[in-house]
């Protein structure tokens, strides 16, 4: 709701947007918002990249019989080879192409993309449920695990997977609704579309959990379903392990049609990631335009920057690991900087200003949004880090390595990258407002922002 209200009235990005809204002193907000999400573009590209190749795989290779024969192509693949390398140029190139027009060419890639997206999950929704004992998984999938409900990881994986597929908080959505205008609904967009999304999502668990049982108890009969679950547990390297190394062992147990299944699945996944990488691309191409880059430039600079910068995920899984594990939480601090664009026009304001009234056909925003943004939201992004916190500091005090050492996933290494990024982008912030008030000092202007004038 946030990133359409404010791309629609600043007409900006979501740099440009701290500055008009808030003053220059706060553009480092946007610019956090905007590299987190460019960063996460930069490993995503690399999953994007794999998606590519198993999608080539599938149509001229047999899919593997085994788990250790899968593990072997992928290790083969994405730890041995230097094919990741020339898949993520081609992801990172594609979402460039795609780009180059502005937002017509993104409409019509998507207009493309997603019905072919939506029928194939759809098919492979209902070959899934068709199988022989789905009904476990689904039963599995919706049995409730209470226990799991005290354990801060659960929460922040949820939280950063569903802000991943919603946008939320990652700053994608300014640039993309500064383009609509006052007849567009964004009230209506910001209900409807994560309610479409979280269905979409529910859908796709219930294929996989349906897929995974029927099929494992028809490879390994043997198995319990405590076996199955310790499979789905064990997620890989990089978080790989159920997509690349498991499925395509399931669908080769359903013969010629389980290798069409494959090729689709993998086409599927290739569709939803290059529609995300577009968007990620999108906002770092029209943050340059504000700036006065020609499109065409920001483009190129960032395919240079997005290709360079992935490569250390693309050489080593577990950079990847670790690059998915920072940034993908330092979501909840891109939600906090937003909900601070919000307390400081004033939420009354914002909703009335920025939406209710500047809207023309659109659902009425209710005075309980206030308190959400006001307590709620913030109260919750706290709480979440702080418990996420302790408990990750006093795990790693038990197992693995110590929270203080610079392991893959260590509370000392995220604290590192993010304070890190966070001092550059406000000392170079505090450097561009200098020059920028000396400037117009100069010139004897003052510049107007809301609430207040600076000469």
């Amino acid at each position: 709701m946030i990133e359409y209200a404010t791309g629609r009235y600043t007409r900006k990005a979501v740099v440009d947007s701290f500055r008009e809204l808030i003053g220059p002193r706060a553009s480092w907000c946007g610019l956090w918002i905007c590299m987190v999400s460019f960063l996460i573009g930069c490993y995503y590209s690399v999953i994007l990249g794999w998606c590519f190749y198993y999608f080539i795989y599938c149509i001229w290779h047999d899919l593997p019989t085994q788990p250790e024969q899968s593990q072997g192509i992928f290790k083969e693949f994405a730890m041995e080879s230097k094919w990741p390398i020339l898949t993520t140029g081609l992801a990172v190139t594609l979402a460039c192409l795609c780009v180059v027009k502005g937002v017509k060419t993104i409409e019509k890639v998507c207009l493309c993309l997603v019905p072919v997206l939506l029928l194939i999950l759809a098919f492979t929704f209902v070959w899934a449920l068709s199988r022989p004992s789905a009904d476990l998984g689904l039963l599995y999938l919706f049995k409730p695990n209470w226990a799991s409900l005290g354990k801060p990881r659960m929460w922040v994986d949820a939280l950063s997977q569903n802000a991943f597929d919603t946008a939320a908080g990652a700053g994608l959505l300014v640039p993309y609704a500064s383009y609509m205008t006052r007849n567009h609904g964004i009230v209506r967009y910001a209900t409807l579309i994560p309610a479409a999304n979280n269905l979409i999502s529910l859908i796709a668990g219930m294929t996989i959990f349906s897929a995974v049982f029927s099929t494992m108890l028809v490879l390994r009969p043997q198995y319990t379903e405590a076996d199955i679950i310790n499979i789905l547990m064990n997620s890989g390297p990089g978080n790989t392990g159920l997509t690349f190394i498991w499925l395509p062992v399931l669908f080769e147990t359903a013969g010629t049609l389980g290798r069409a299944l494959a090729c689709l699945f993998f086409l599927c996944l290739s569709f939803a990631g290059l529609t995300s990488l577009i968007a990620s691309v999108e906002q770092f191409t029209h943050t340059l335009e504000d700036w006065g880059m020609r499109r065409l430039y920001a483009v190129f600079l960032c395919l240079i920057l997005m290709f360079g910068i992935s490569q250390a995920s693309a050489n080593d899984i577990m950079i990847l690991t670790n690059q998915d594990f920072v940034w993908g939480f330092a979501l909840v601090i891109n939600g906090l900087l937003l909900l601070y664009l919000v307390w400081h026009v004033g939420a009354l304001v914002y909703r009335e200003e920025f939406i209710n009234e500047y809207g023309t056909d659109d659902w009425h925003l209710a005075v309980t949004w206030d308190w959400v943004v006001r307590y709620i939201a913030p109260v919750e992004a706290v709480v979440l880090i702080v418990w996420w916190t302790v408990s990750l500091i006093s795990s790693q005090t038990r197992n693995g390595p110590e929270w203080y050492e610079l392991g893959t996933e260590t509370f000392m290494l995220t604290l590192v990258q993010w304070a890190g990024l966070m001092v550059l982008l406000i000392a170079g912030n505090m450097a561009a407002v200098y020059f920028y008030f000396r400037r117009r000092y100069r010139r004897g202007e003052s510049t107007r922002l809301i609430g207040r004038t600076y000469t």
